[in-house]
């Protein structure tokens, strides 16, 4: 998936390399496919990257917070701002000053207009990206030499480009997100949807897909090698399969766990202990209808993986805040947990 991923990139950066379009930065691999812990037999696996996309020439992505209130989590838009890029001009790198140039001159540029066609006003639009990211892959797919032995189908999505790939009784089934970074961070904004059931095409959530990624690669460093934390989480996970709790509730739980009890506790020997602790975990949470966040506020957060400030400092968010409101989904939850 990553050697193919970064075959799209090239292409991608040779077709937009004259272009007044966002460039697609190279994919990064994020959930439990690339974390060791797919809970899915591995002909059902989904390969999910995240691709960075950074602002095209003569402009910059501002990320603003949605303060509102009426989505979960932490959610943003992305204005795109126009910077001068005179300078640039001068010296005849054939490049209009978003900022400077006259209308009419804009618009007598061979080049499509960014704003009109991947923008919502002057905020980044997720389906108009998605929409736009499609042609891309189509346009690039008959180039690659994959082209040549794979079948290669488009899925629909309308806050993705999600994508199959067949040869032989071989499958492979991928789901590209969109991000902008935050800063020099690991945490990015994401066209994955909020938790709402509506996700405005504006909005922007934040993702920590890629820190919880680097998460676990800092857990490996540091683990013996019979440690069995991989295979705890993928039992846990495929145990959930047809309950009703989510695998991001249980990774949560044993990212907590891996990052509180010694990592020479996570051995073979242990695998039924810890198995029980993470239930017992989920249980306790239940009770008290609150899982934190393992990112958002976490004070013990390995400080080799970088994140905003605020993000740093921010009210843990509440994993469980739906079931504090909600009474019948909380006895309904209890009951799962029994089950589990």
């Amino acid at each position: 998936t990553s050697f193919l991923m970064d075959s799209f990139s090239l292409v991608f950066e040779h077709i937009l390399s004259n272009s007044l379009f966002p460039v697609p930065q190279r994919a990064i691999g994020v959930g439990s496919a690339f974390e060791g812990w797919s809970p899915r037999e591995e002909e059902d696996v989904v390969y999910s990257v995240l691709v960075p996309l950074s602002p095209p020439p003569g402009h910059t992505f501002h990320l603003e917070m949605d303060t509102s209130g009426q989505l979960p989590g932490r959610n943003f838009c992305v204005r795109v701002d126009p910077v001068c890029t005179c300078t640039r001009e001068q010296q005849h790198e054939n490049t209009l000053c978003f900022l400077h140039h006259p209308e009419e001159e804009l618009r007598r540029n061979e080049e499509p207009n960014f704003l009109n066609t991947l923008c919502s006003g002057s905020y980044l639009d997720v389906e108009k990206t998605a929409r736009w990211f499609y042609q891309l892959v189509r346009a690039a797919w008959v180039i690659l030499p994959h082209s040549h032995t794979w079948q290669f189908v488009l899925l629909p999505s309308s806050r993705s480009c999600n994508f199959k790939l067949t040869r032989g009784r071989e499958r492979l089934m991928v789901e590209v997100l969109f991000g902008v970074q935050q800063g020099d961070s690991d945490i990015y904004v994401g066209s994955q949807p909020s938790e709402a059931l509506f996700t405005p095409s504006t909005v922007w959530p934040e993702t920590y897909a890629v820190a919880e990624r680097k998460f676990f690669s800092h857990i490996a460093r540091q683990a013996p090698w019979d440690s069995w934390h991989l295979k705890c989480l993928q039992l846990l996970a495929r145990a959930l399969l047809g309950i009703g709790f989510s695998t991001y509730t249980l990774k949560t739980i044993v990212m907590h766990l891996l990052n509180t009890i010694p990592m020479s506790r996570w051995g073979s020997r242990y695998i039924l202990l810890q198995l029980a602790d993470s239930v017992e975990y989920l249980r306790c949470s239940l009770l008290e209808k609150r899982l934190d966040h393992f990112v958002v506020g976490n004070q013990m957060f390995p400080q080799e993986i970088i994140l905003p400030p605020d993000v740093k400092t921010a009210e843990p968010l509440n994993l469980f805040h739906r079931l504090a409101q909600d009474p019948a989904a909380h006895t309904q939850a209890m009951h799962e947990c029994h089950e589990l």
